[in-house]
């Protein structure tokens, strides 16, 4: 099965565990068998690959999630960085061509794209591989993938098929409608839109080298910034005269919001929290290093993260995002692919950073023009090179890195760091990277 995870969201619903480069798939907030917690696109990532475990997956990307990518799921996952965001139908088509130019997919193989974030049981895979064998098999060009509704929703399109047999050819889509109109919908037989689609790979290379002048992957995406901004359904699915929805019946929740996303948690809490026998749906999501005390509180999400302290009423919490928008501060956390860093403290002169690095991992070998940096190892063991000098670490040492000098970390265990910055002009854009001056092991 080759399958295409689109990746996408700005980090704002789900405020303040998601930020700019931590959207809501990367937030660990699902309970494994082991006890460990597991992220959205973790999870999906597992699914996919019990159901098929020889399956191509492609994560088509912004390149601010990529580090978030690698931390989660390793090296070995596909990607398809999208160099700007330019909607579904530019990256779709930018991840078709990587497919081809890149993983060398056959063009007639069938390709399934979906959402990287649904709340789904492993039946919703078994469908996925249906949906691509009867991409595969059919005279369809498009095969999609229609939830069978469970309530009126304003919140999807609709597609309407022709039958109700379990394939039909599709007779009319819906746009997202009011509550009357998604009940009309509903009684002629009509199915949620959930934006998972099939088709052969040849199918969608054609239809880009129509409606874009491109050679191949490379080309593409270097001309990736000039495309206009379309969605697959306006650029291919309206058009296409060729179309057949597949039912799906089984449990299909999307995790946009707080709300929803609370329904899904196993216990009310996670971190430290205490609830009181007076609370009433009730569920807390705590990230810090100190308790959280809720009294006598009613269908109430409270989510405290180095970004912010959420404390809302759950149907309320669906609305926060343009007051997210008014926030504007540094990003106080983020992972990366050598591990994470956590903010500390900021002030006018200085900053304090957390640094997780993985073990065997490192940082790229870099400078910075107008910071020092003091570097102090509180636990593991690895090592350090400073201006092209190498130096064993461990738990007490302290390095120290005046402007202009090169250096990297690299964790023989897992390693953490106390990082001063220490600086007039403190920026995430000073930093030159470089190539260590020797073969490191």
């Amino acid at each position: 099965m080759n399958i295409v995870l689109l990746s996408g969201g700005s980090g704002k619903r789900l405020w303040p565990l998601s930020n700019d480069t931590r959207s809501k798939q990367f937030i660990k907030i699902f309970k494994t068998e082991d006890g460990r917690y597991e992220s959205m696109v973790q999870r999906v990532y597992r699914q996919i690959l019990t159901v098929d475990a020889s399956a191509t997956v492609t994560i088509a990307t912004s390149k601010s999630q990529v580090s978030a990518i690698h931390n989660q799921l390793g090296m070995g996952v596909g990607i398809s960085v999208e160099p700007c965001r330019r909607d579904t139908f530019p990256a779709i088509a930018l991840a078709a061509a990587y497919l081809h130019d890149i993983q060398k997919v056959s063009p007639k193989e069938s390709v399934v794209v979906c959402p990287v974030d649904p709340y789904v049981e492993q039946d919703y895979f078994e469908a996925l591989k249906c949906l691509g064998e009867q991409a595969a098999e059919s005279s369809a060009n498009l095969v999609l993938m229609g939830i069978e509704p469970t309530y009126p929703s304003e919140k999807y399109g609709y597609i309407i098929p022709e039958e109700k047999e379990n394939i039909s050819r599709v007779s009319v889509f819906k746009e997202k409608p009011d509550v009357e109109a998604a009940k009309t919908y509903i009684a002629k037989g009509a199915l949620w839109n959930g934006g998972v689609f099939a088709f052969r790979l040849e199918y969608v290379l054609k239809r880009a080298h129509e409606l874009i002048d491109f050679r191949d992957y490379r080309d593409l995406f270097e001309k990736y910034e000039t495309l206009t901004k379309i969605s697959f359904d306006y650029a291919v699915v309206e058009h296409e005269a060729q179309i057949e929805v597949m039912r799906f019946g089984g449990m299909w929740k999307d995790m946009g919001t707080w709300n929803t996303l609370t329904e899904a948690m196993e216990s009310p809490s996670i971190g430290k929290a205490i609830l009181n026998d007076a609370c009433d749906n009730v569920h807390v999501v705590n990230e810090l290093d100190v308790p959280v005390l809720c009294m006598g509180l009613k269908d109430v999400v409270v989510s405290a993260s180095p970004e912010g302290i959420l404390v809302s009423d759950k149907m309320q919490s669906s609305y926060i995002k343009p007051f997210v928008d008014e926030i504007d501060q540094q990003i106080m956390f983020a992972e990366k692919s050598w591990g994470s860093f956590r903010v500390i403290d900021i002030e006018e002169s200085s900053m304090t950073i957390k640094v997780t690095l993985n073990a065997g991992h490192k940082m790229n070998y870099h400078s910075h023009e107008r910071r020092d940096e003091v570097w102090t190892v509180i636990e593991g063991k690895g090592r350090t090179i400073i201006d092209g000098v190498e130096k064993e670490v461990t738990v007490g040492d302290v390095a120290v890195m005046k402007a202009g000098t090169p250096h990297t970390i690299i964790a023989d265990t897992a390693l953490q760091v106390i990082e001063v910055q220490i600086g007039k002009e403190i920026s995430v854009g000073d930093k030159t990277k470089l190539n260590i001056p020797f073969q490191v092991r």
